[in-house]
């Protein structure tokens, strides 16, 4: 595997994990439970998306090297994540 691709796939995974539990806490109230499992399905799939679009973009703009493209990949992703979710809780 190249390194850019595992460093999406990484970003991606650790972004999904910090910001599912507040989705988790949020959707105990759902009686559907495939609800709640499609929604976090579709939060994954957002998230390594992302993760591959913003790391290839900051790889193409070639500013810093891939672990600092990794890291400011991941606090992007997690602050949007998170903010979505709480939005997504308010409607």
């Amino acid at each position: 595997m190249q390194e850019r691709l595992k460093a999406q796939i990484t970003v991606g995974l650790l972004a999904f994990f910090a910001s599912v539990w507040i989705l988790l806490e949020i959707t105990k109230s759902y009686e559907n439970p495939l609800y709640t499992i499609g929604i976090i399905i579709i939060q994954l799939v957002v998230m390594l998306v992302l993760s591959y679009v913003i790391i290839a973009i900051l790889d193409w703009i070639n500013i810093f090297d891939l672990k600092t493209n990794a890291v400011l990949a991941l606090i992007v992703l997690t602050a949007f994540m998170i903010n979505l979710t709480i939005y997504l809780s308010a409607i």
